[in-house]
């Protein structure tokens, strides 16, 4: 069983990537853009996540642009997004990253910011470790979990194909 545990980090609806990785940030070097992460909506977040923490949101998480605000997340630590509904493009640029993002109904209503959450990659659920109850994700198809799971980009880089900065 491929599993993901982390504290929990609440943000509501319409999360854009503006929001995520403001575009200062965007247009400069991969190394200066970590600190930045979410810094108009929650200053002083970036020092406070744990690596492996994961990030509970609303309708519209990743709204926006194309730019690379999943790695931006992976980078800060996020091993996982769970948003009750994810921006298509958002979620295409986090399947090439290899940032599990899973789609629950009503999500920012099943945790409190800090509580502990068990992400099941293989059945595609989340566990609220404080209660115990169990959320599963929309499903995807298999082949778009694993890609997503492993990232194309990471993989590409490793063969030596692309070079990601």
């Amino acid at each position: 069983m491929t599993t993901v545990e982390g504290g929990c980090w609440l943000f509501g609806d319409d999360i854009d990537t503006d929001l995520i990785l403001p575009v200062h940030a965007a247009i400069s070097p991969r190394a200066g853009q970590r600190d930045t992460v979410f810094e108009a909506n929650r200053p002083g977040w970036v020092p406070l996540v744990q690596p492996g923490d994961l990030i509970v949101a609303g309708r519209g998480f990743g709204l926006g642009s194309g730019r690379p605000a999943a790695r931006a997340l992976i980078d800060v630590g996020i091993a996982a997004v769970i948003a009750s509904t994810v921006d298509g493009l958002f979620l295409r640029n986090a399947v090439a990253y290899g940032l599990p993002v899973l789609e629950v109904p009503d999500a920012t209503a099943a945790f409190v910011e800090g509580d502990r959450a068990l992400v099941d990659l293989d059945a595609w659920s989340v566990r609220n470790l404080r209660t115990g109850a169990r959320h599963q994700a929309k499903r995807i198809p298999d082949s778009l979990r694993e890609t997503m799971i492993s990232g194309v980009l990471p993989w590409l880089a490793a063969q030596g194909y692309v070079r990601v900065e």
